[in-house]
């Protein structure tokens, strides 16, 4: 079963000058997945403005993978760690109940742009615990380059959810497979550019929810950038159109 959920179909919320873009949105029920897609919760796109700030507290434990697609952000939580992720960093951190978090874009010149996938927590008692890597143009160029995993397989950061998050930059014409073991699903997120997958052109801000498959596909009709998430954890959803 293949679900799109298209650019424009996600929730925008802005606030203080900042752009978000919700993928899944409880508040809609009736749409396809829109409590989230198995053990994956949010995936949010954020643009932050030149020295804009962004503060979450959340209402129970998470764990967040946050990608800098362009900029550098400075984090600052109410426990009094903080940090630096610069463009081209992947970061894994576990944010407790109540715990204040705020992010600041370092440059005044320059929006961030940023995006956070957020995983249903399988565990508690793992407050603050972050962790974070630079994955270089050439380590993704046409290959689905794993950046984090519950095992920290071939380097990637390690997550307490059964999910495997990949990043991919692909050239036109060029053809990607991922195959799903069974019981296995997945998210195609498109961050930019054009592709086909599964019969269907996807673009900047589009995503696909793929459910008892055996396979993701995507061919790169221009040059794109994606994000992969394979999820084990059942998928509950509201059935809906492929299109």
């Amino acid at each position: 079963m293949i679900t799109v959920r298209r650019a424009d179909e996600r929730h925008l919320d802005r606030r203080h000058r900042q752009e978000l873009w919700h993928s899944f949105n409880p508040h809609e029920p009736g749409k396809p997945h829109a409590g989230g897609f198995g053990a994956l919760e949010s995936l949010t796109e954020n643009r932050l403005p030149p020295g804009g700030v962004s503060v979450a507290r959340p209402s129970r434990e998470a764990e967040i993978v946050t990608y800098i697609c362009q900029g550098t952000i400075a984090q600052e939580e109410s426990t009094g760690s903080s940090g630096v992720v610069h463009a081209g960093e992947f970061q894994r951190m576990a944010i407790g109940q109540s715990i204040r978090h705020k992010e600041t874009n370092a440059s005044r010149t320059e929006w961030a742009h940023i995006f956070r996938i957020s995983l249903r927590p399988s565990e508690v008692g793992s407050n603050g615990a972050r962790e974070q890597m630079h994955v270089a143009t050439a380590q993704r160029h046409n290959v689905l380059r794993i950046v984090t995993s519950p095992d920290g397989r071939q380097g990637s950061l390690h997550t307490h959810q059964d999910a495997l998050i990949y990043s991919s930059l692909i050239d036109p014409g060029h053809h990607l497979t991922h195959e799903l073991l069974p019981g296995r699903n997945a998210w195609l997120h498109v961050i930019c550019g054009e592709a086909a997958s599964h019969d269907m052109i996807l673009t900047q801000g589009d995503g696909v929810g793929v459910t008892n498959e055996r396979s993701v596909s995507l061919t790169a009709h221009e040059k794109c950038e994606i994000l992969l998430v394979d999820v084990g954890e059942e998928v509950h959803s509201v059935p809906g159109p492929a299109g």
